[in-house]
């Protein structure tokens, strides 16, 4: 578990109980020792919530004719989470958890609806939850502004999608964010030794502002 995390957000190094947690659903016998459906994992929502608030509420594209509420829920739609960001990260192939339907519908099937199935099976949904649990994760273990850097560098540019995605009068915002932090590939940890850098961490969000449980209050 820690490899794949190790290797998606390097420099990060993932200690090897924290990463089991995160890639372990509830529905798994493995549960018993711990899963990403605890509190803090489940913070991980509220973190990306005032990350793309943020974002949203500071741009002068934004109108008051917009739903920033429907706009939030359609952008971190778990589903869409889990299908868009999830199946990048390659979470599925890692997860521990258990499909909602018997092995048996799973068919090579050329006529079967591949889409449809992994929906049915709740692998998007599994994996968007992963999603949240790794943000959490990430801002427990390494701090607000290194998850602030993943959801702007490595979550919100894969978002900006035509079907579900952030509304094309924000993509030049995110586009905007995703460049002044590096881009696709910027550093997830600052070097203060760096004038540029200096600057960007004053532009992330405190950490403390966002209420956050603890991981070590979380009971295995």
């Amino acid at each position: 578990f820690s490899d794949h995390l190790n290797g998606l957000f390097s420099p990060l190094k993932f200690p090897p109980d924290l990463a089991a947690r995160i890639l372990t659903h509830a529905s798994h016998p493995a549960a018993f020792h711990g899963h990403n459906a605890q509190s803090a994992f489940i913070a991980g929502r509220r973190v990306l919530e005032s990350y793309l608030l943020l974002l949203l509420t500071s741009s002068p594209h934004l109108k008051p004719s917009h739903d920033l509420q429907e706009i939030v829920s359609r952008v971190l739609n778990i589903y869409f989470l889990g299908e868009h960001i999830g199946s990048k990260w390659g979470l599925g192939r890692v997860m521990r958890w258990t499909p909602t339907i018997a092995t048996s519908m799973l068919t090579d099937d050329a006529r079967v609806d591949k889409t449809k199935l992994l929906k049915d099976v709740g692998l998007y949904k599994v994996q968007g939850d992963a999603v949240t649990a790794v943000i959490g994760g990430i801002f427990q273990q390494f701090g607000g502004s290194v998850a602030h850097r993943v959801f702007h560098t490595r979550m919100l540019p894969r978002l900006l999608l035509p079907q579900g995605g952030l509304p094309v009068c924000f993509r030049s915002d995110a586009n905007a964010a995703c460049a002044r932090l590096g881009g696709s590939r910027g550093d997830l940890v600052l070097d203060p030794s760096t004038p540029e850098q200096q600057e960007q961490k004053l532009e992330a969000p405190q950490e403390q502002n966002l209420d956050v449980p603890p991981l070590h209050r979380q009971t295995l």
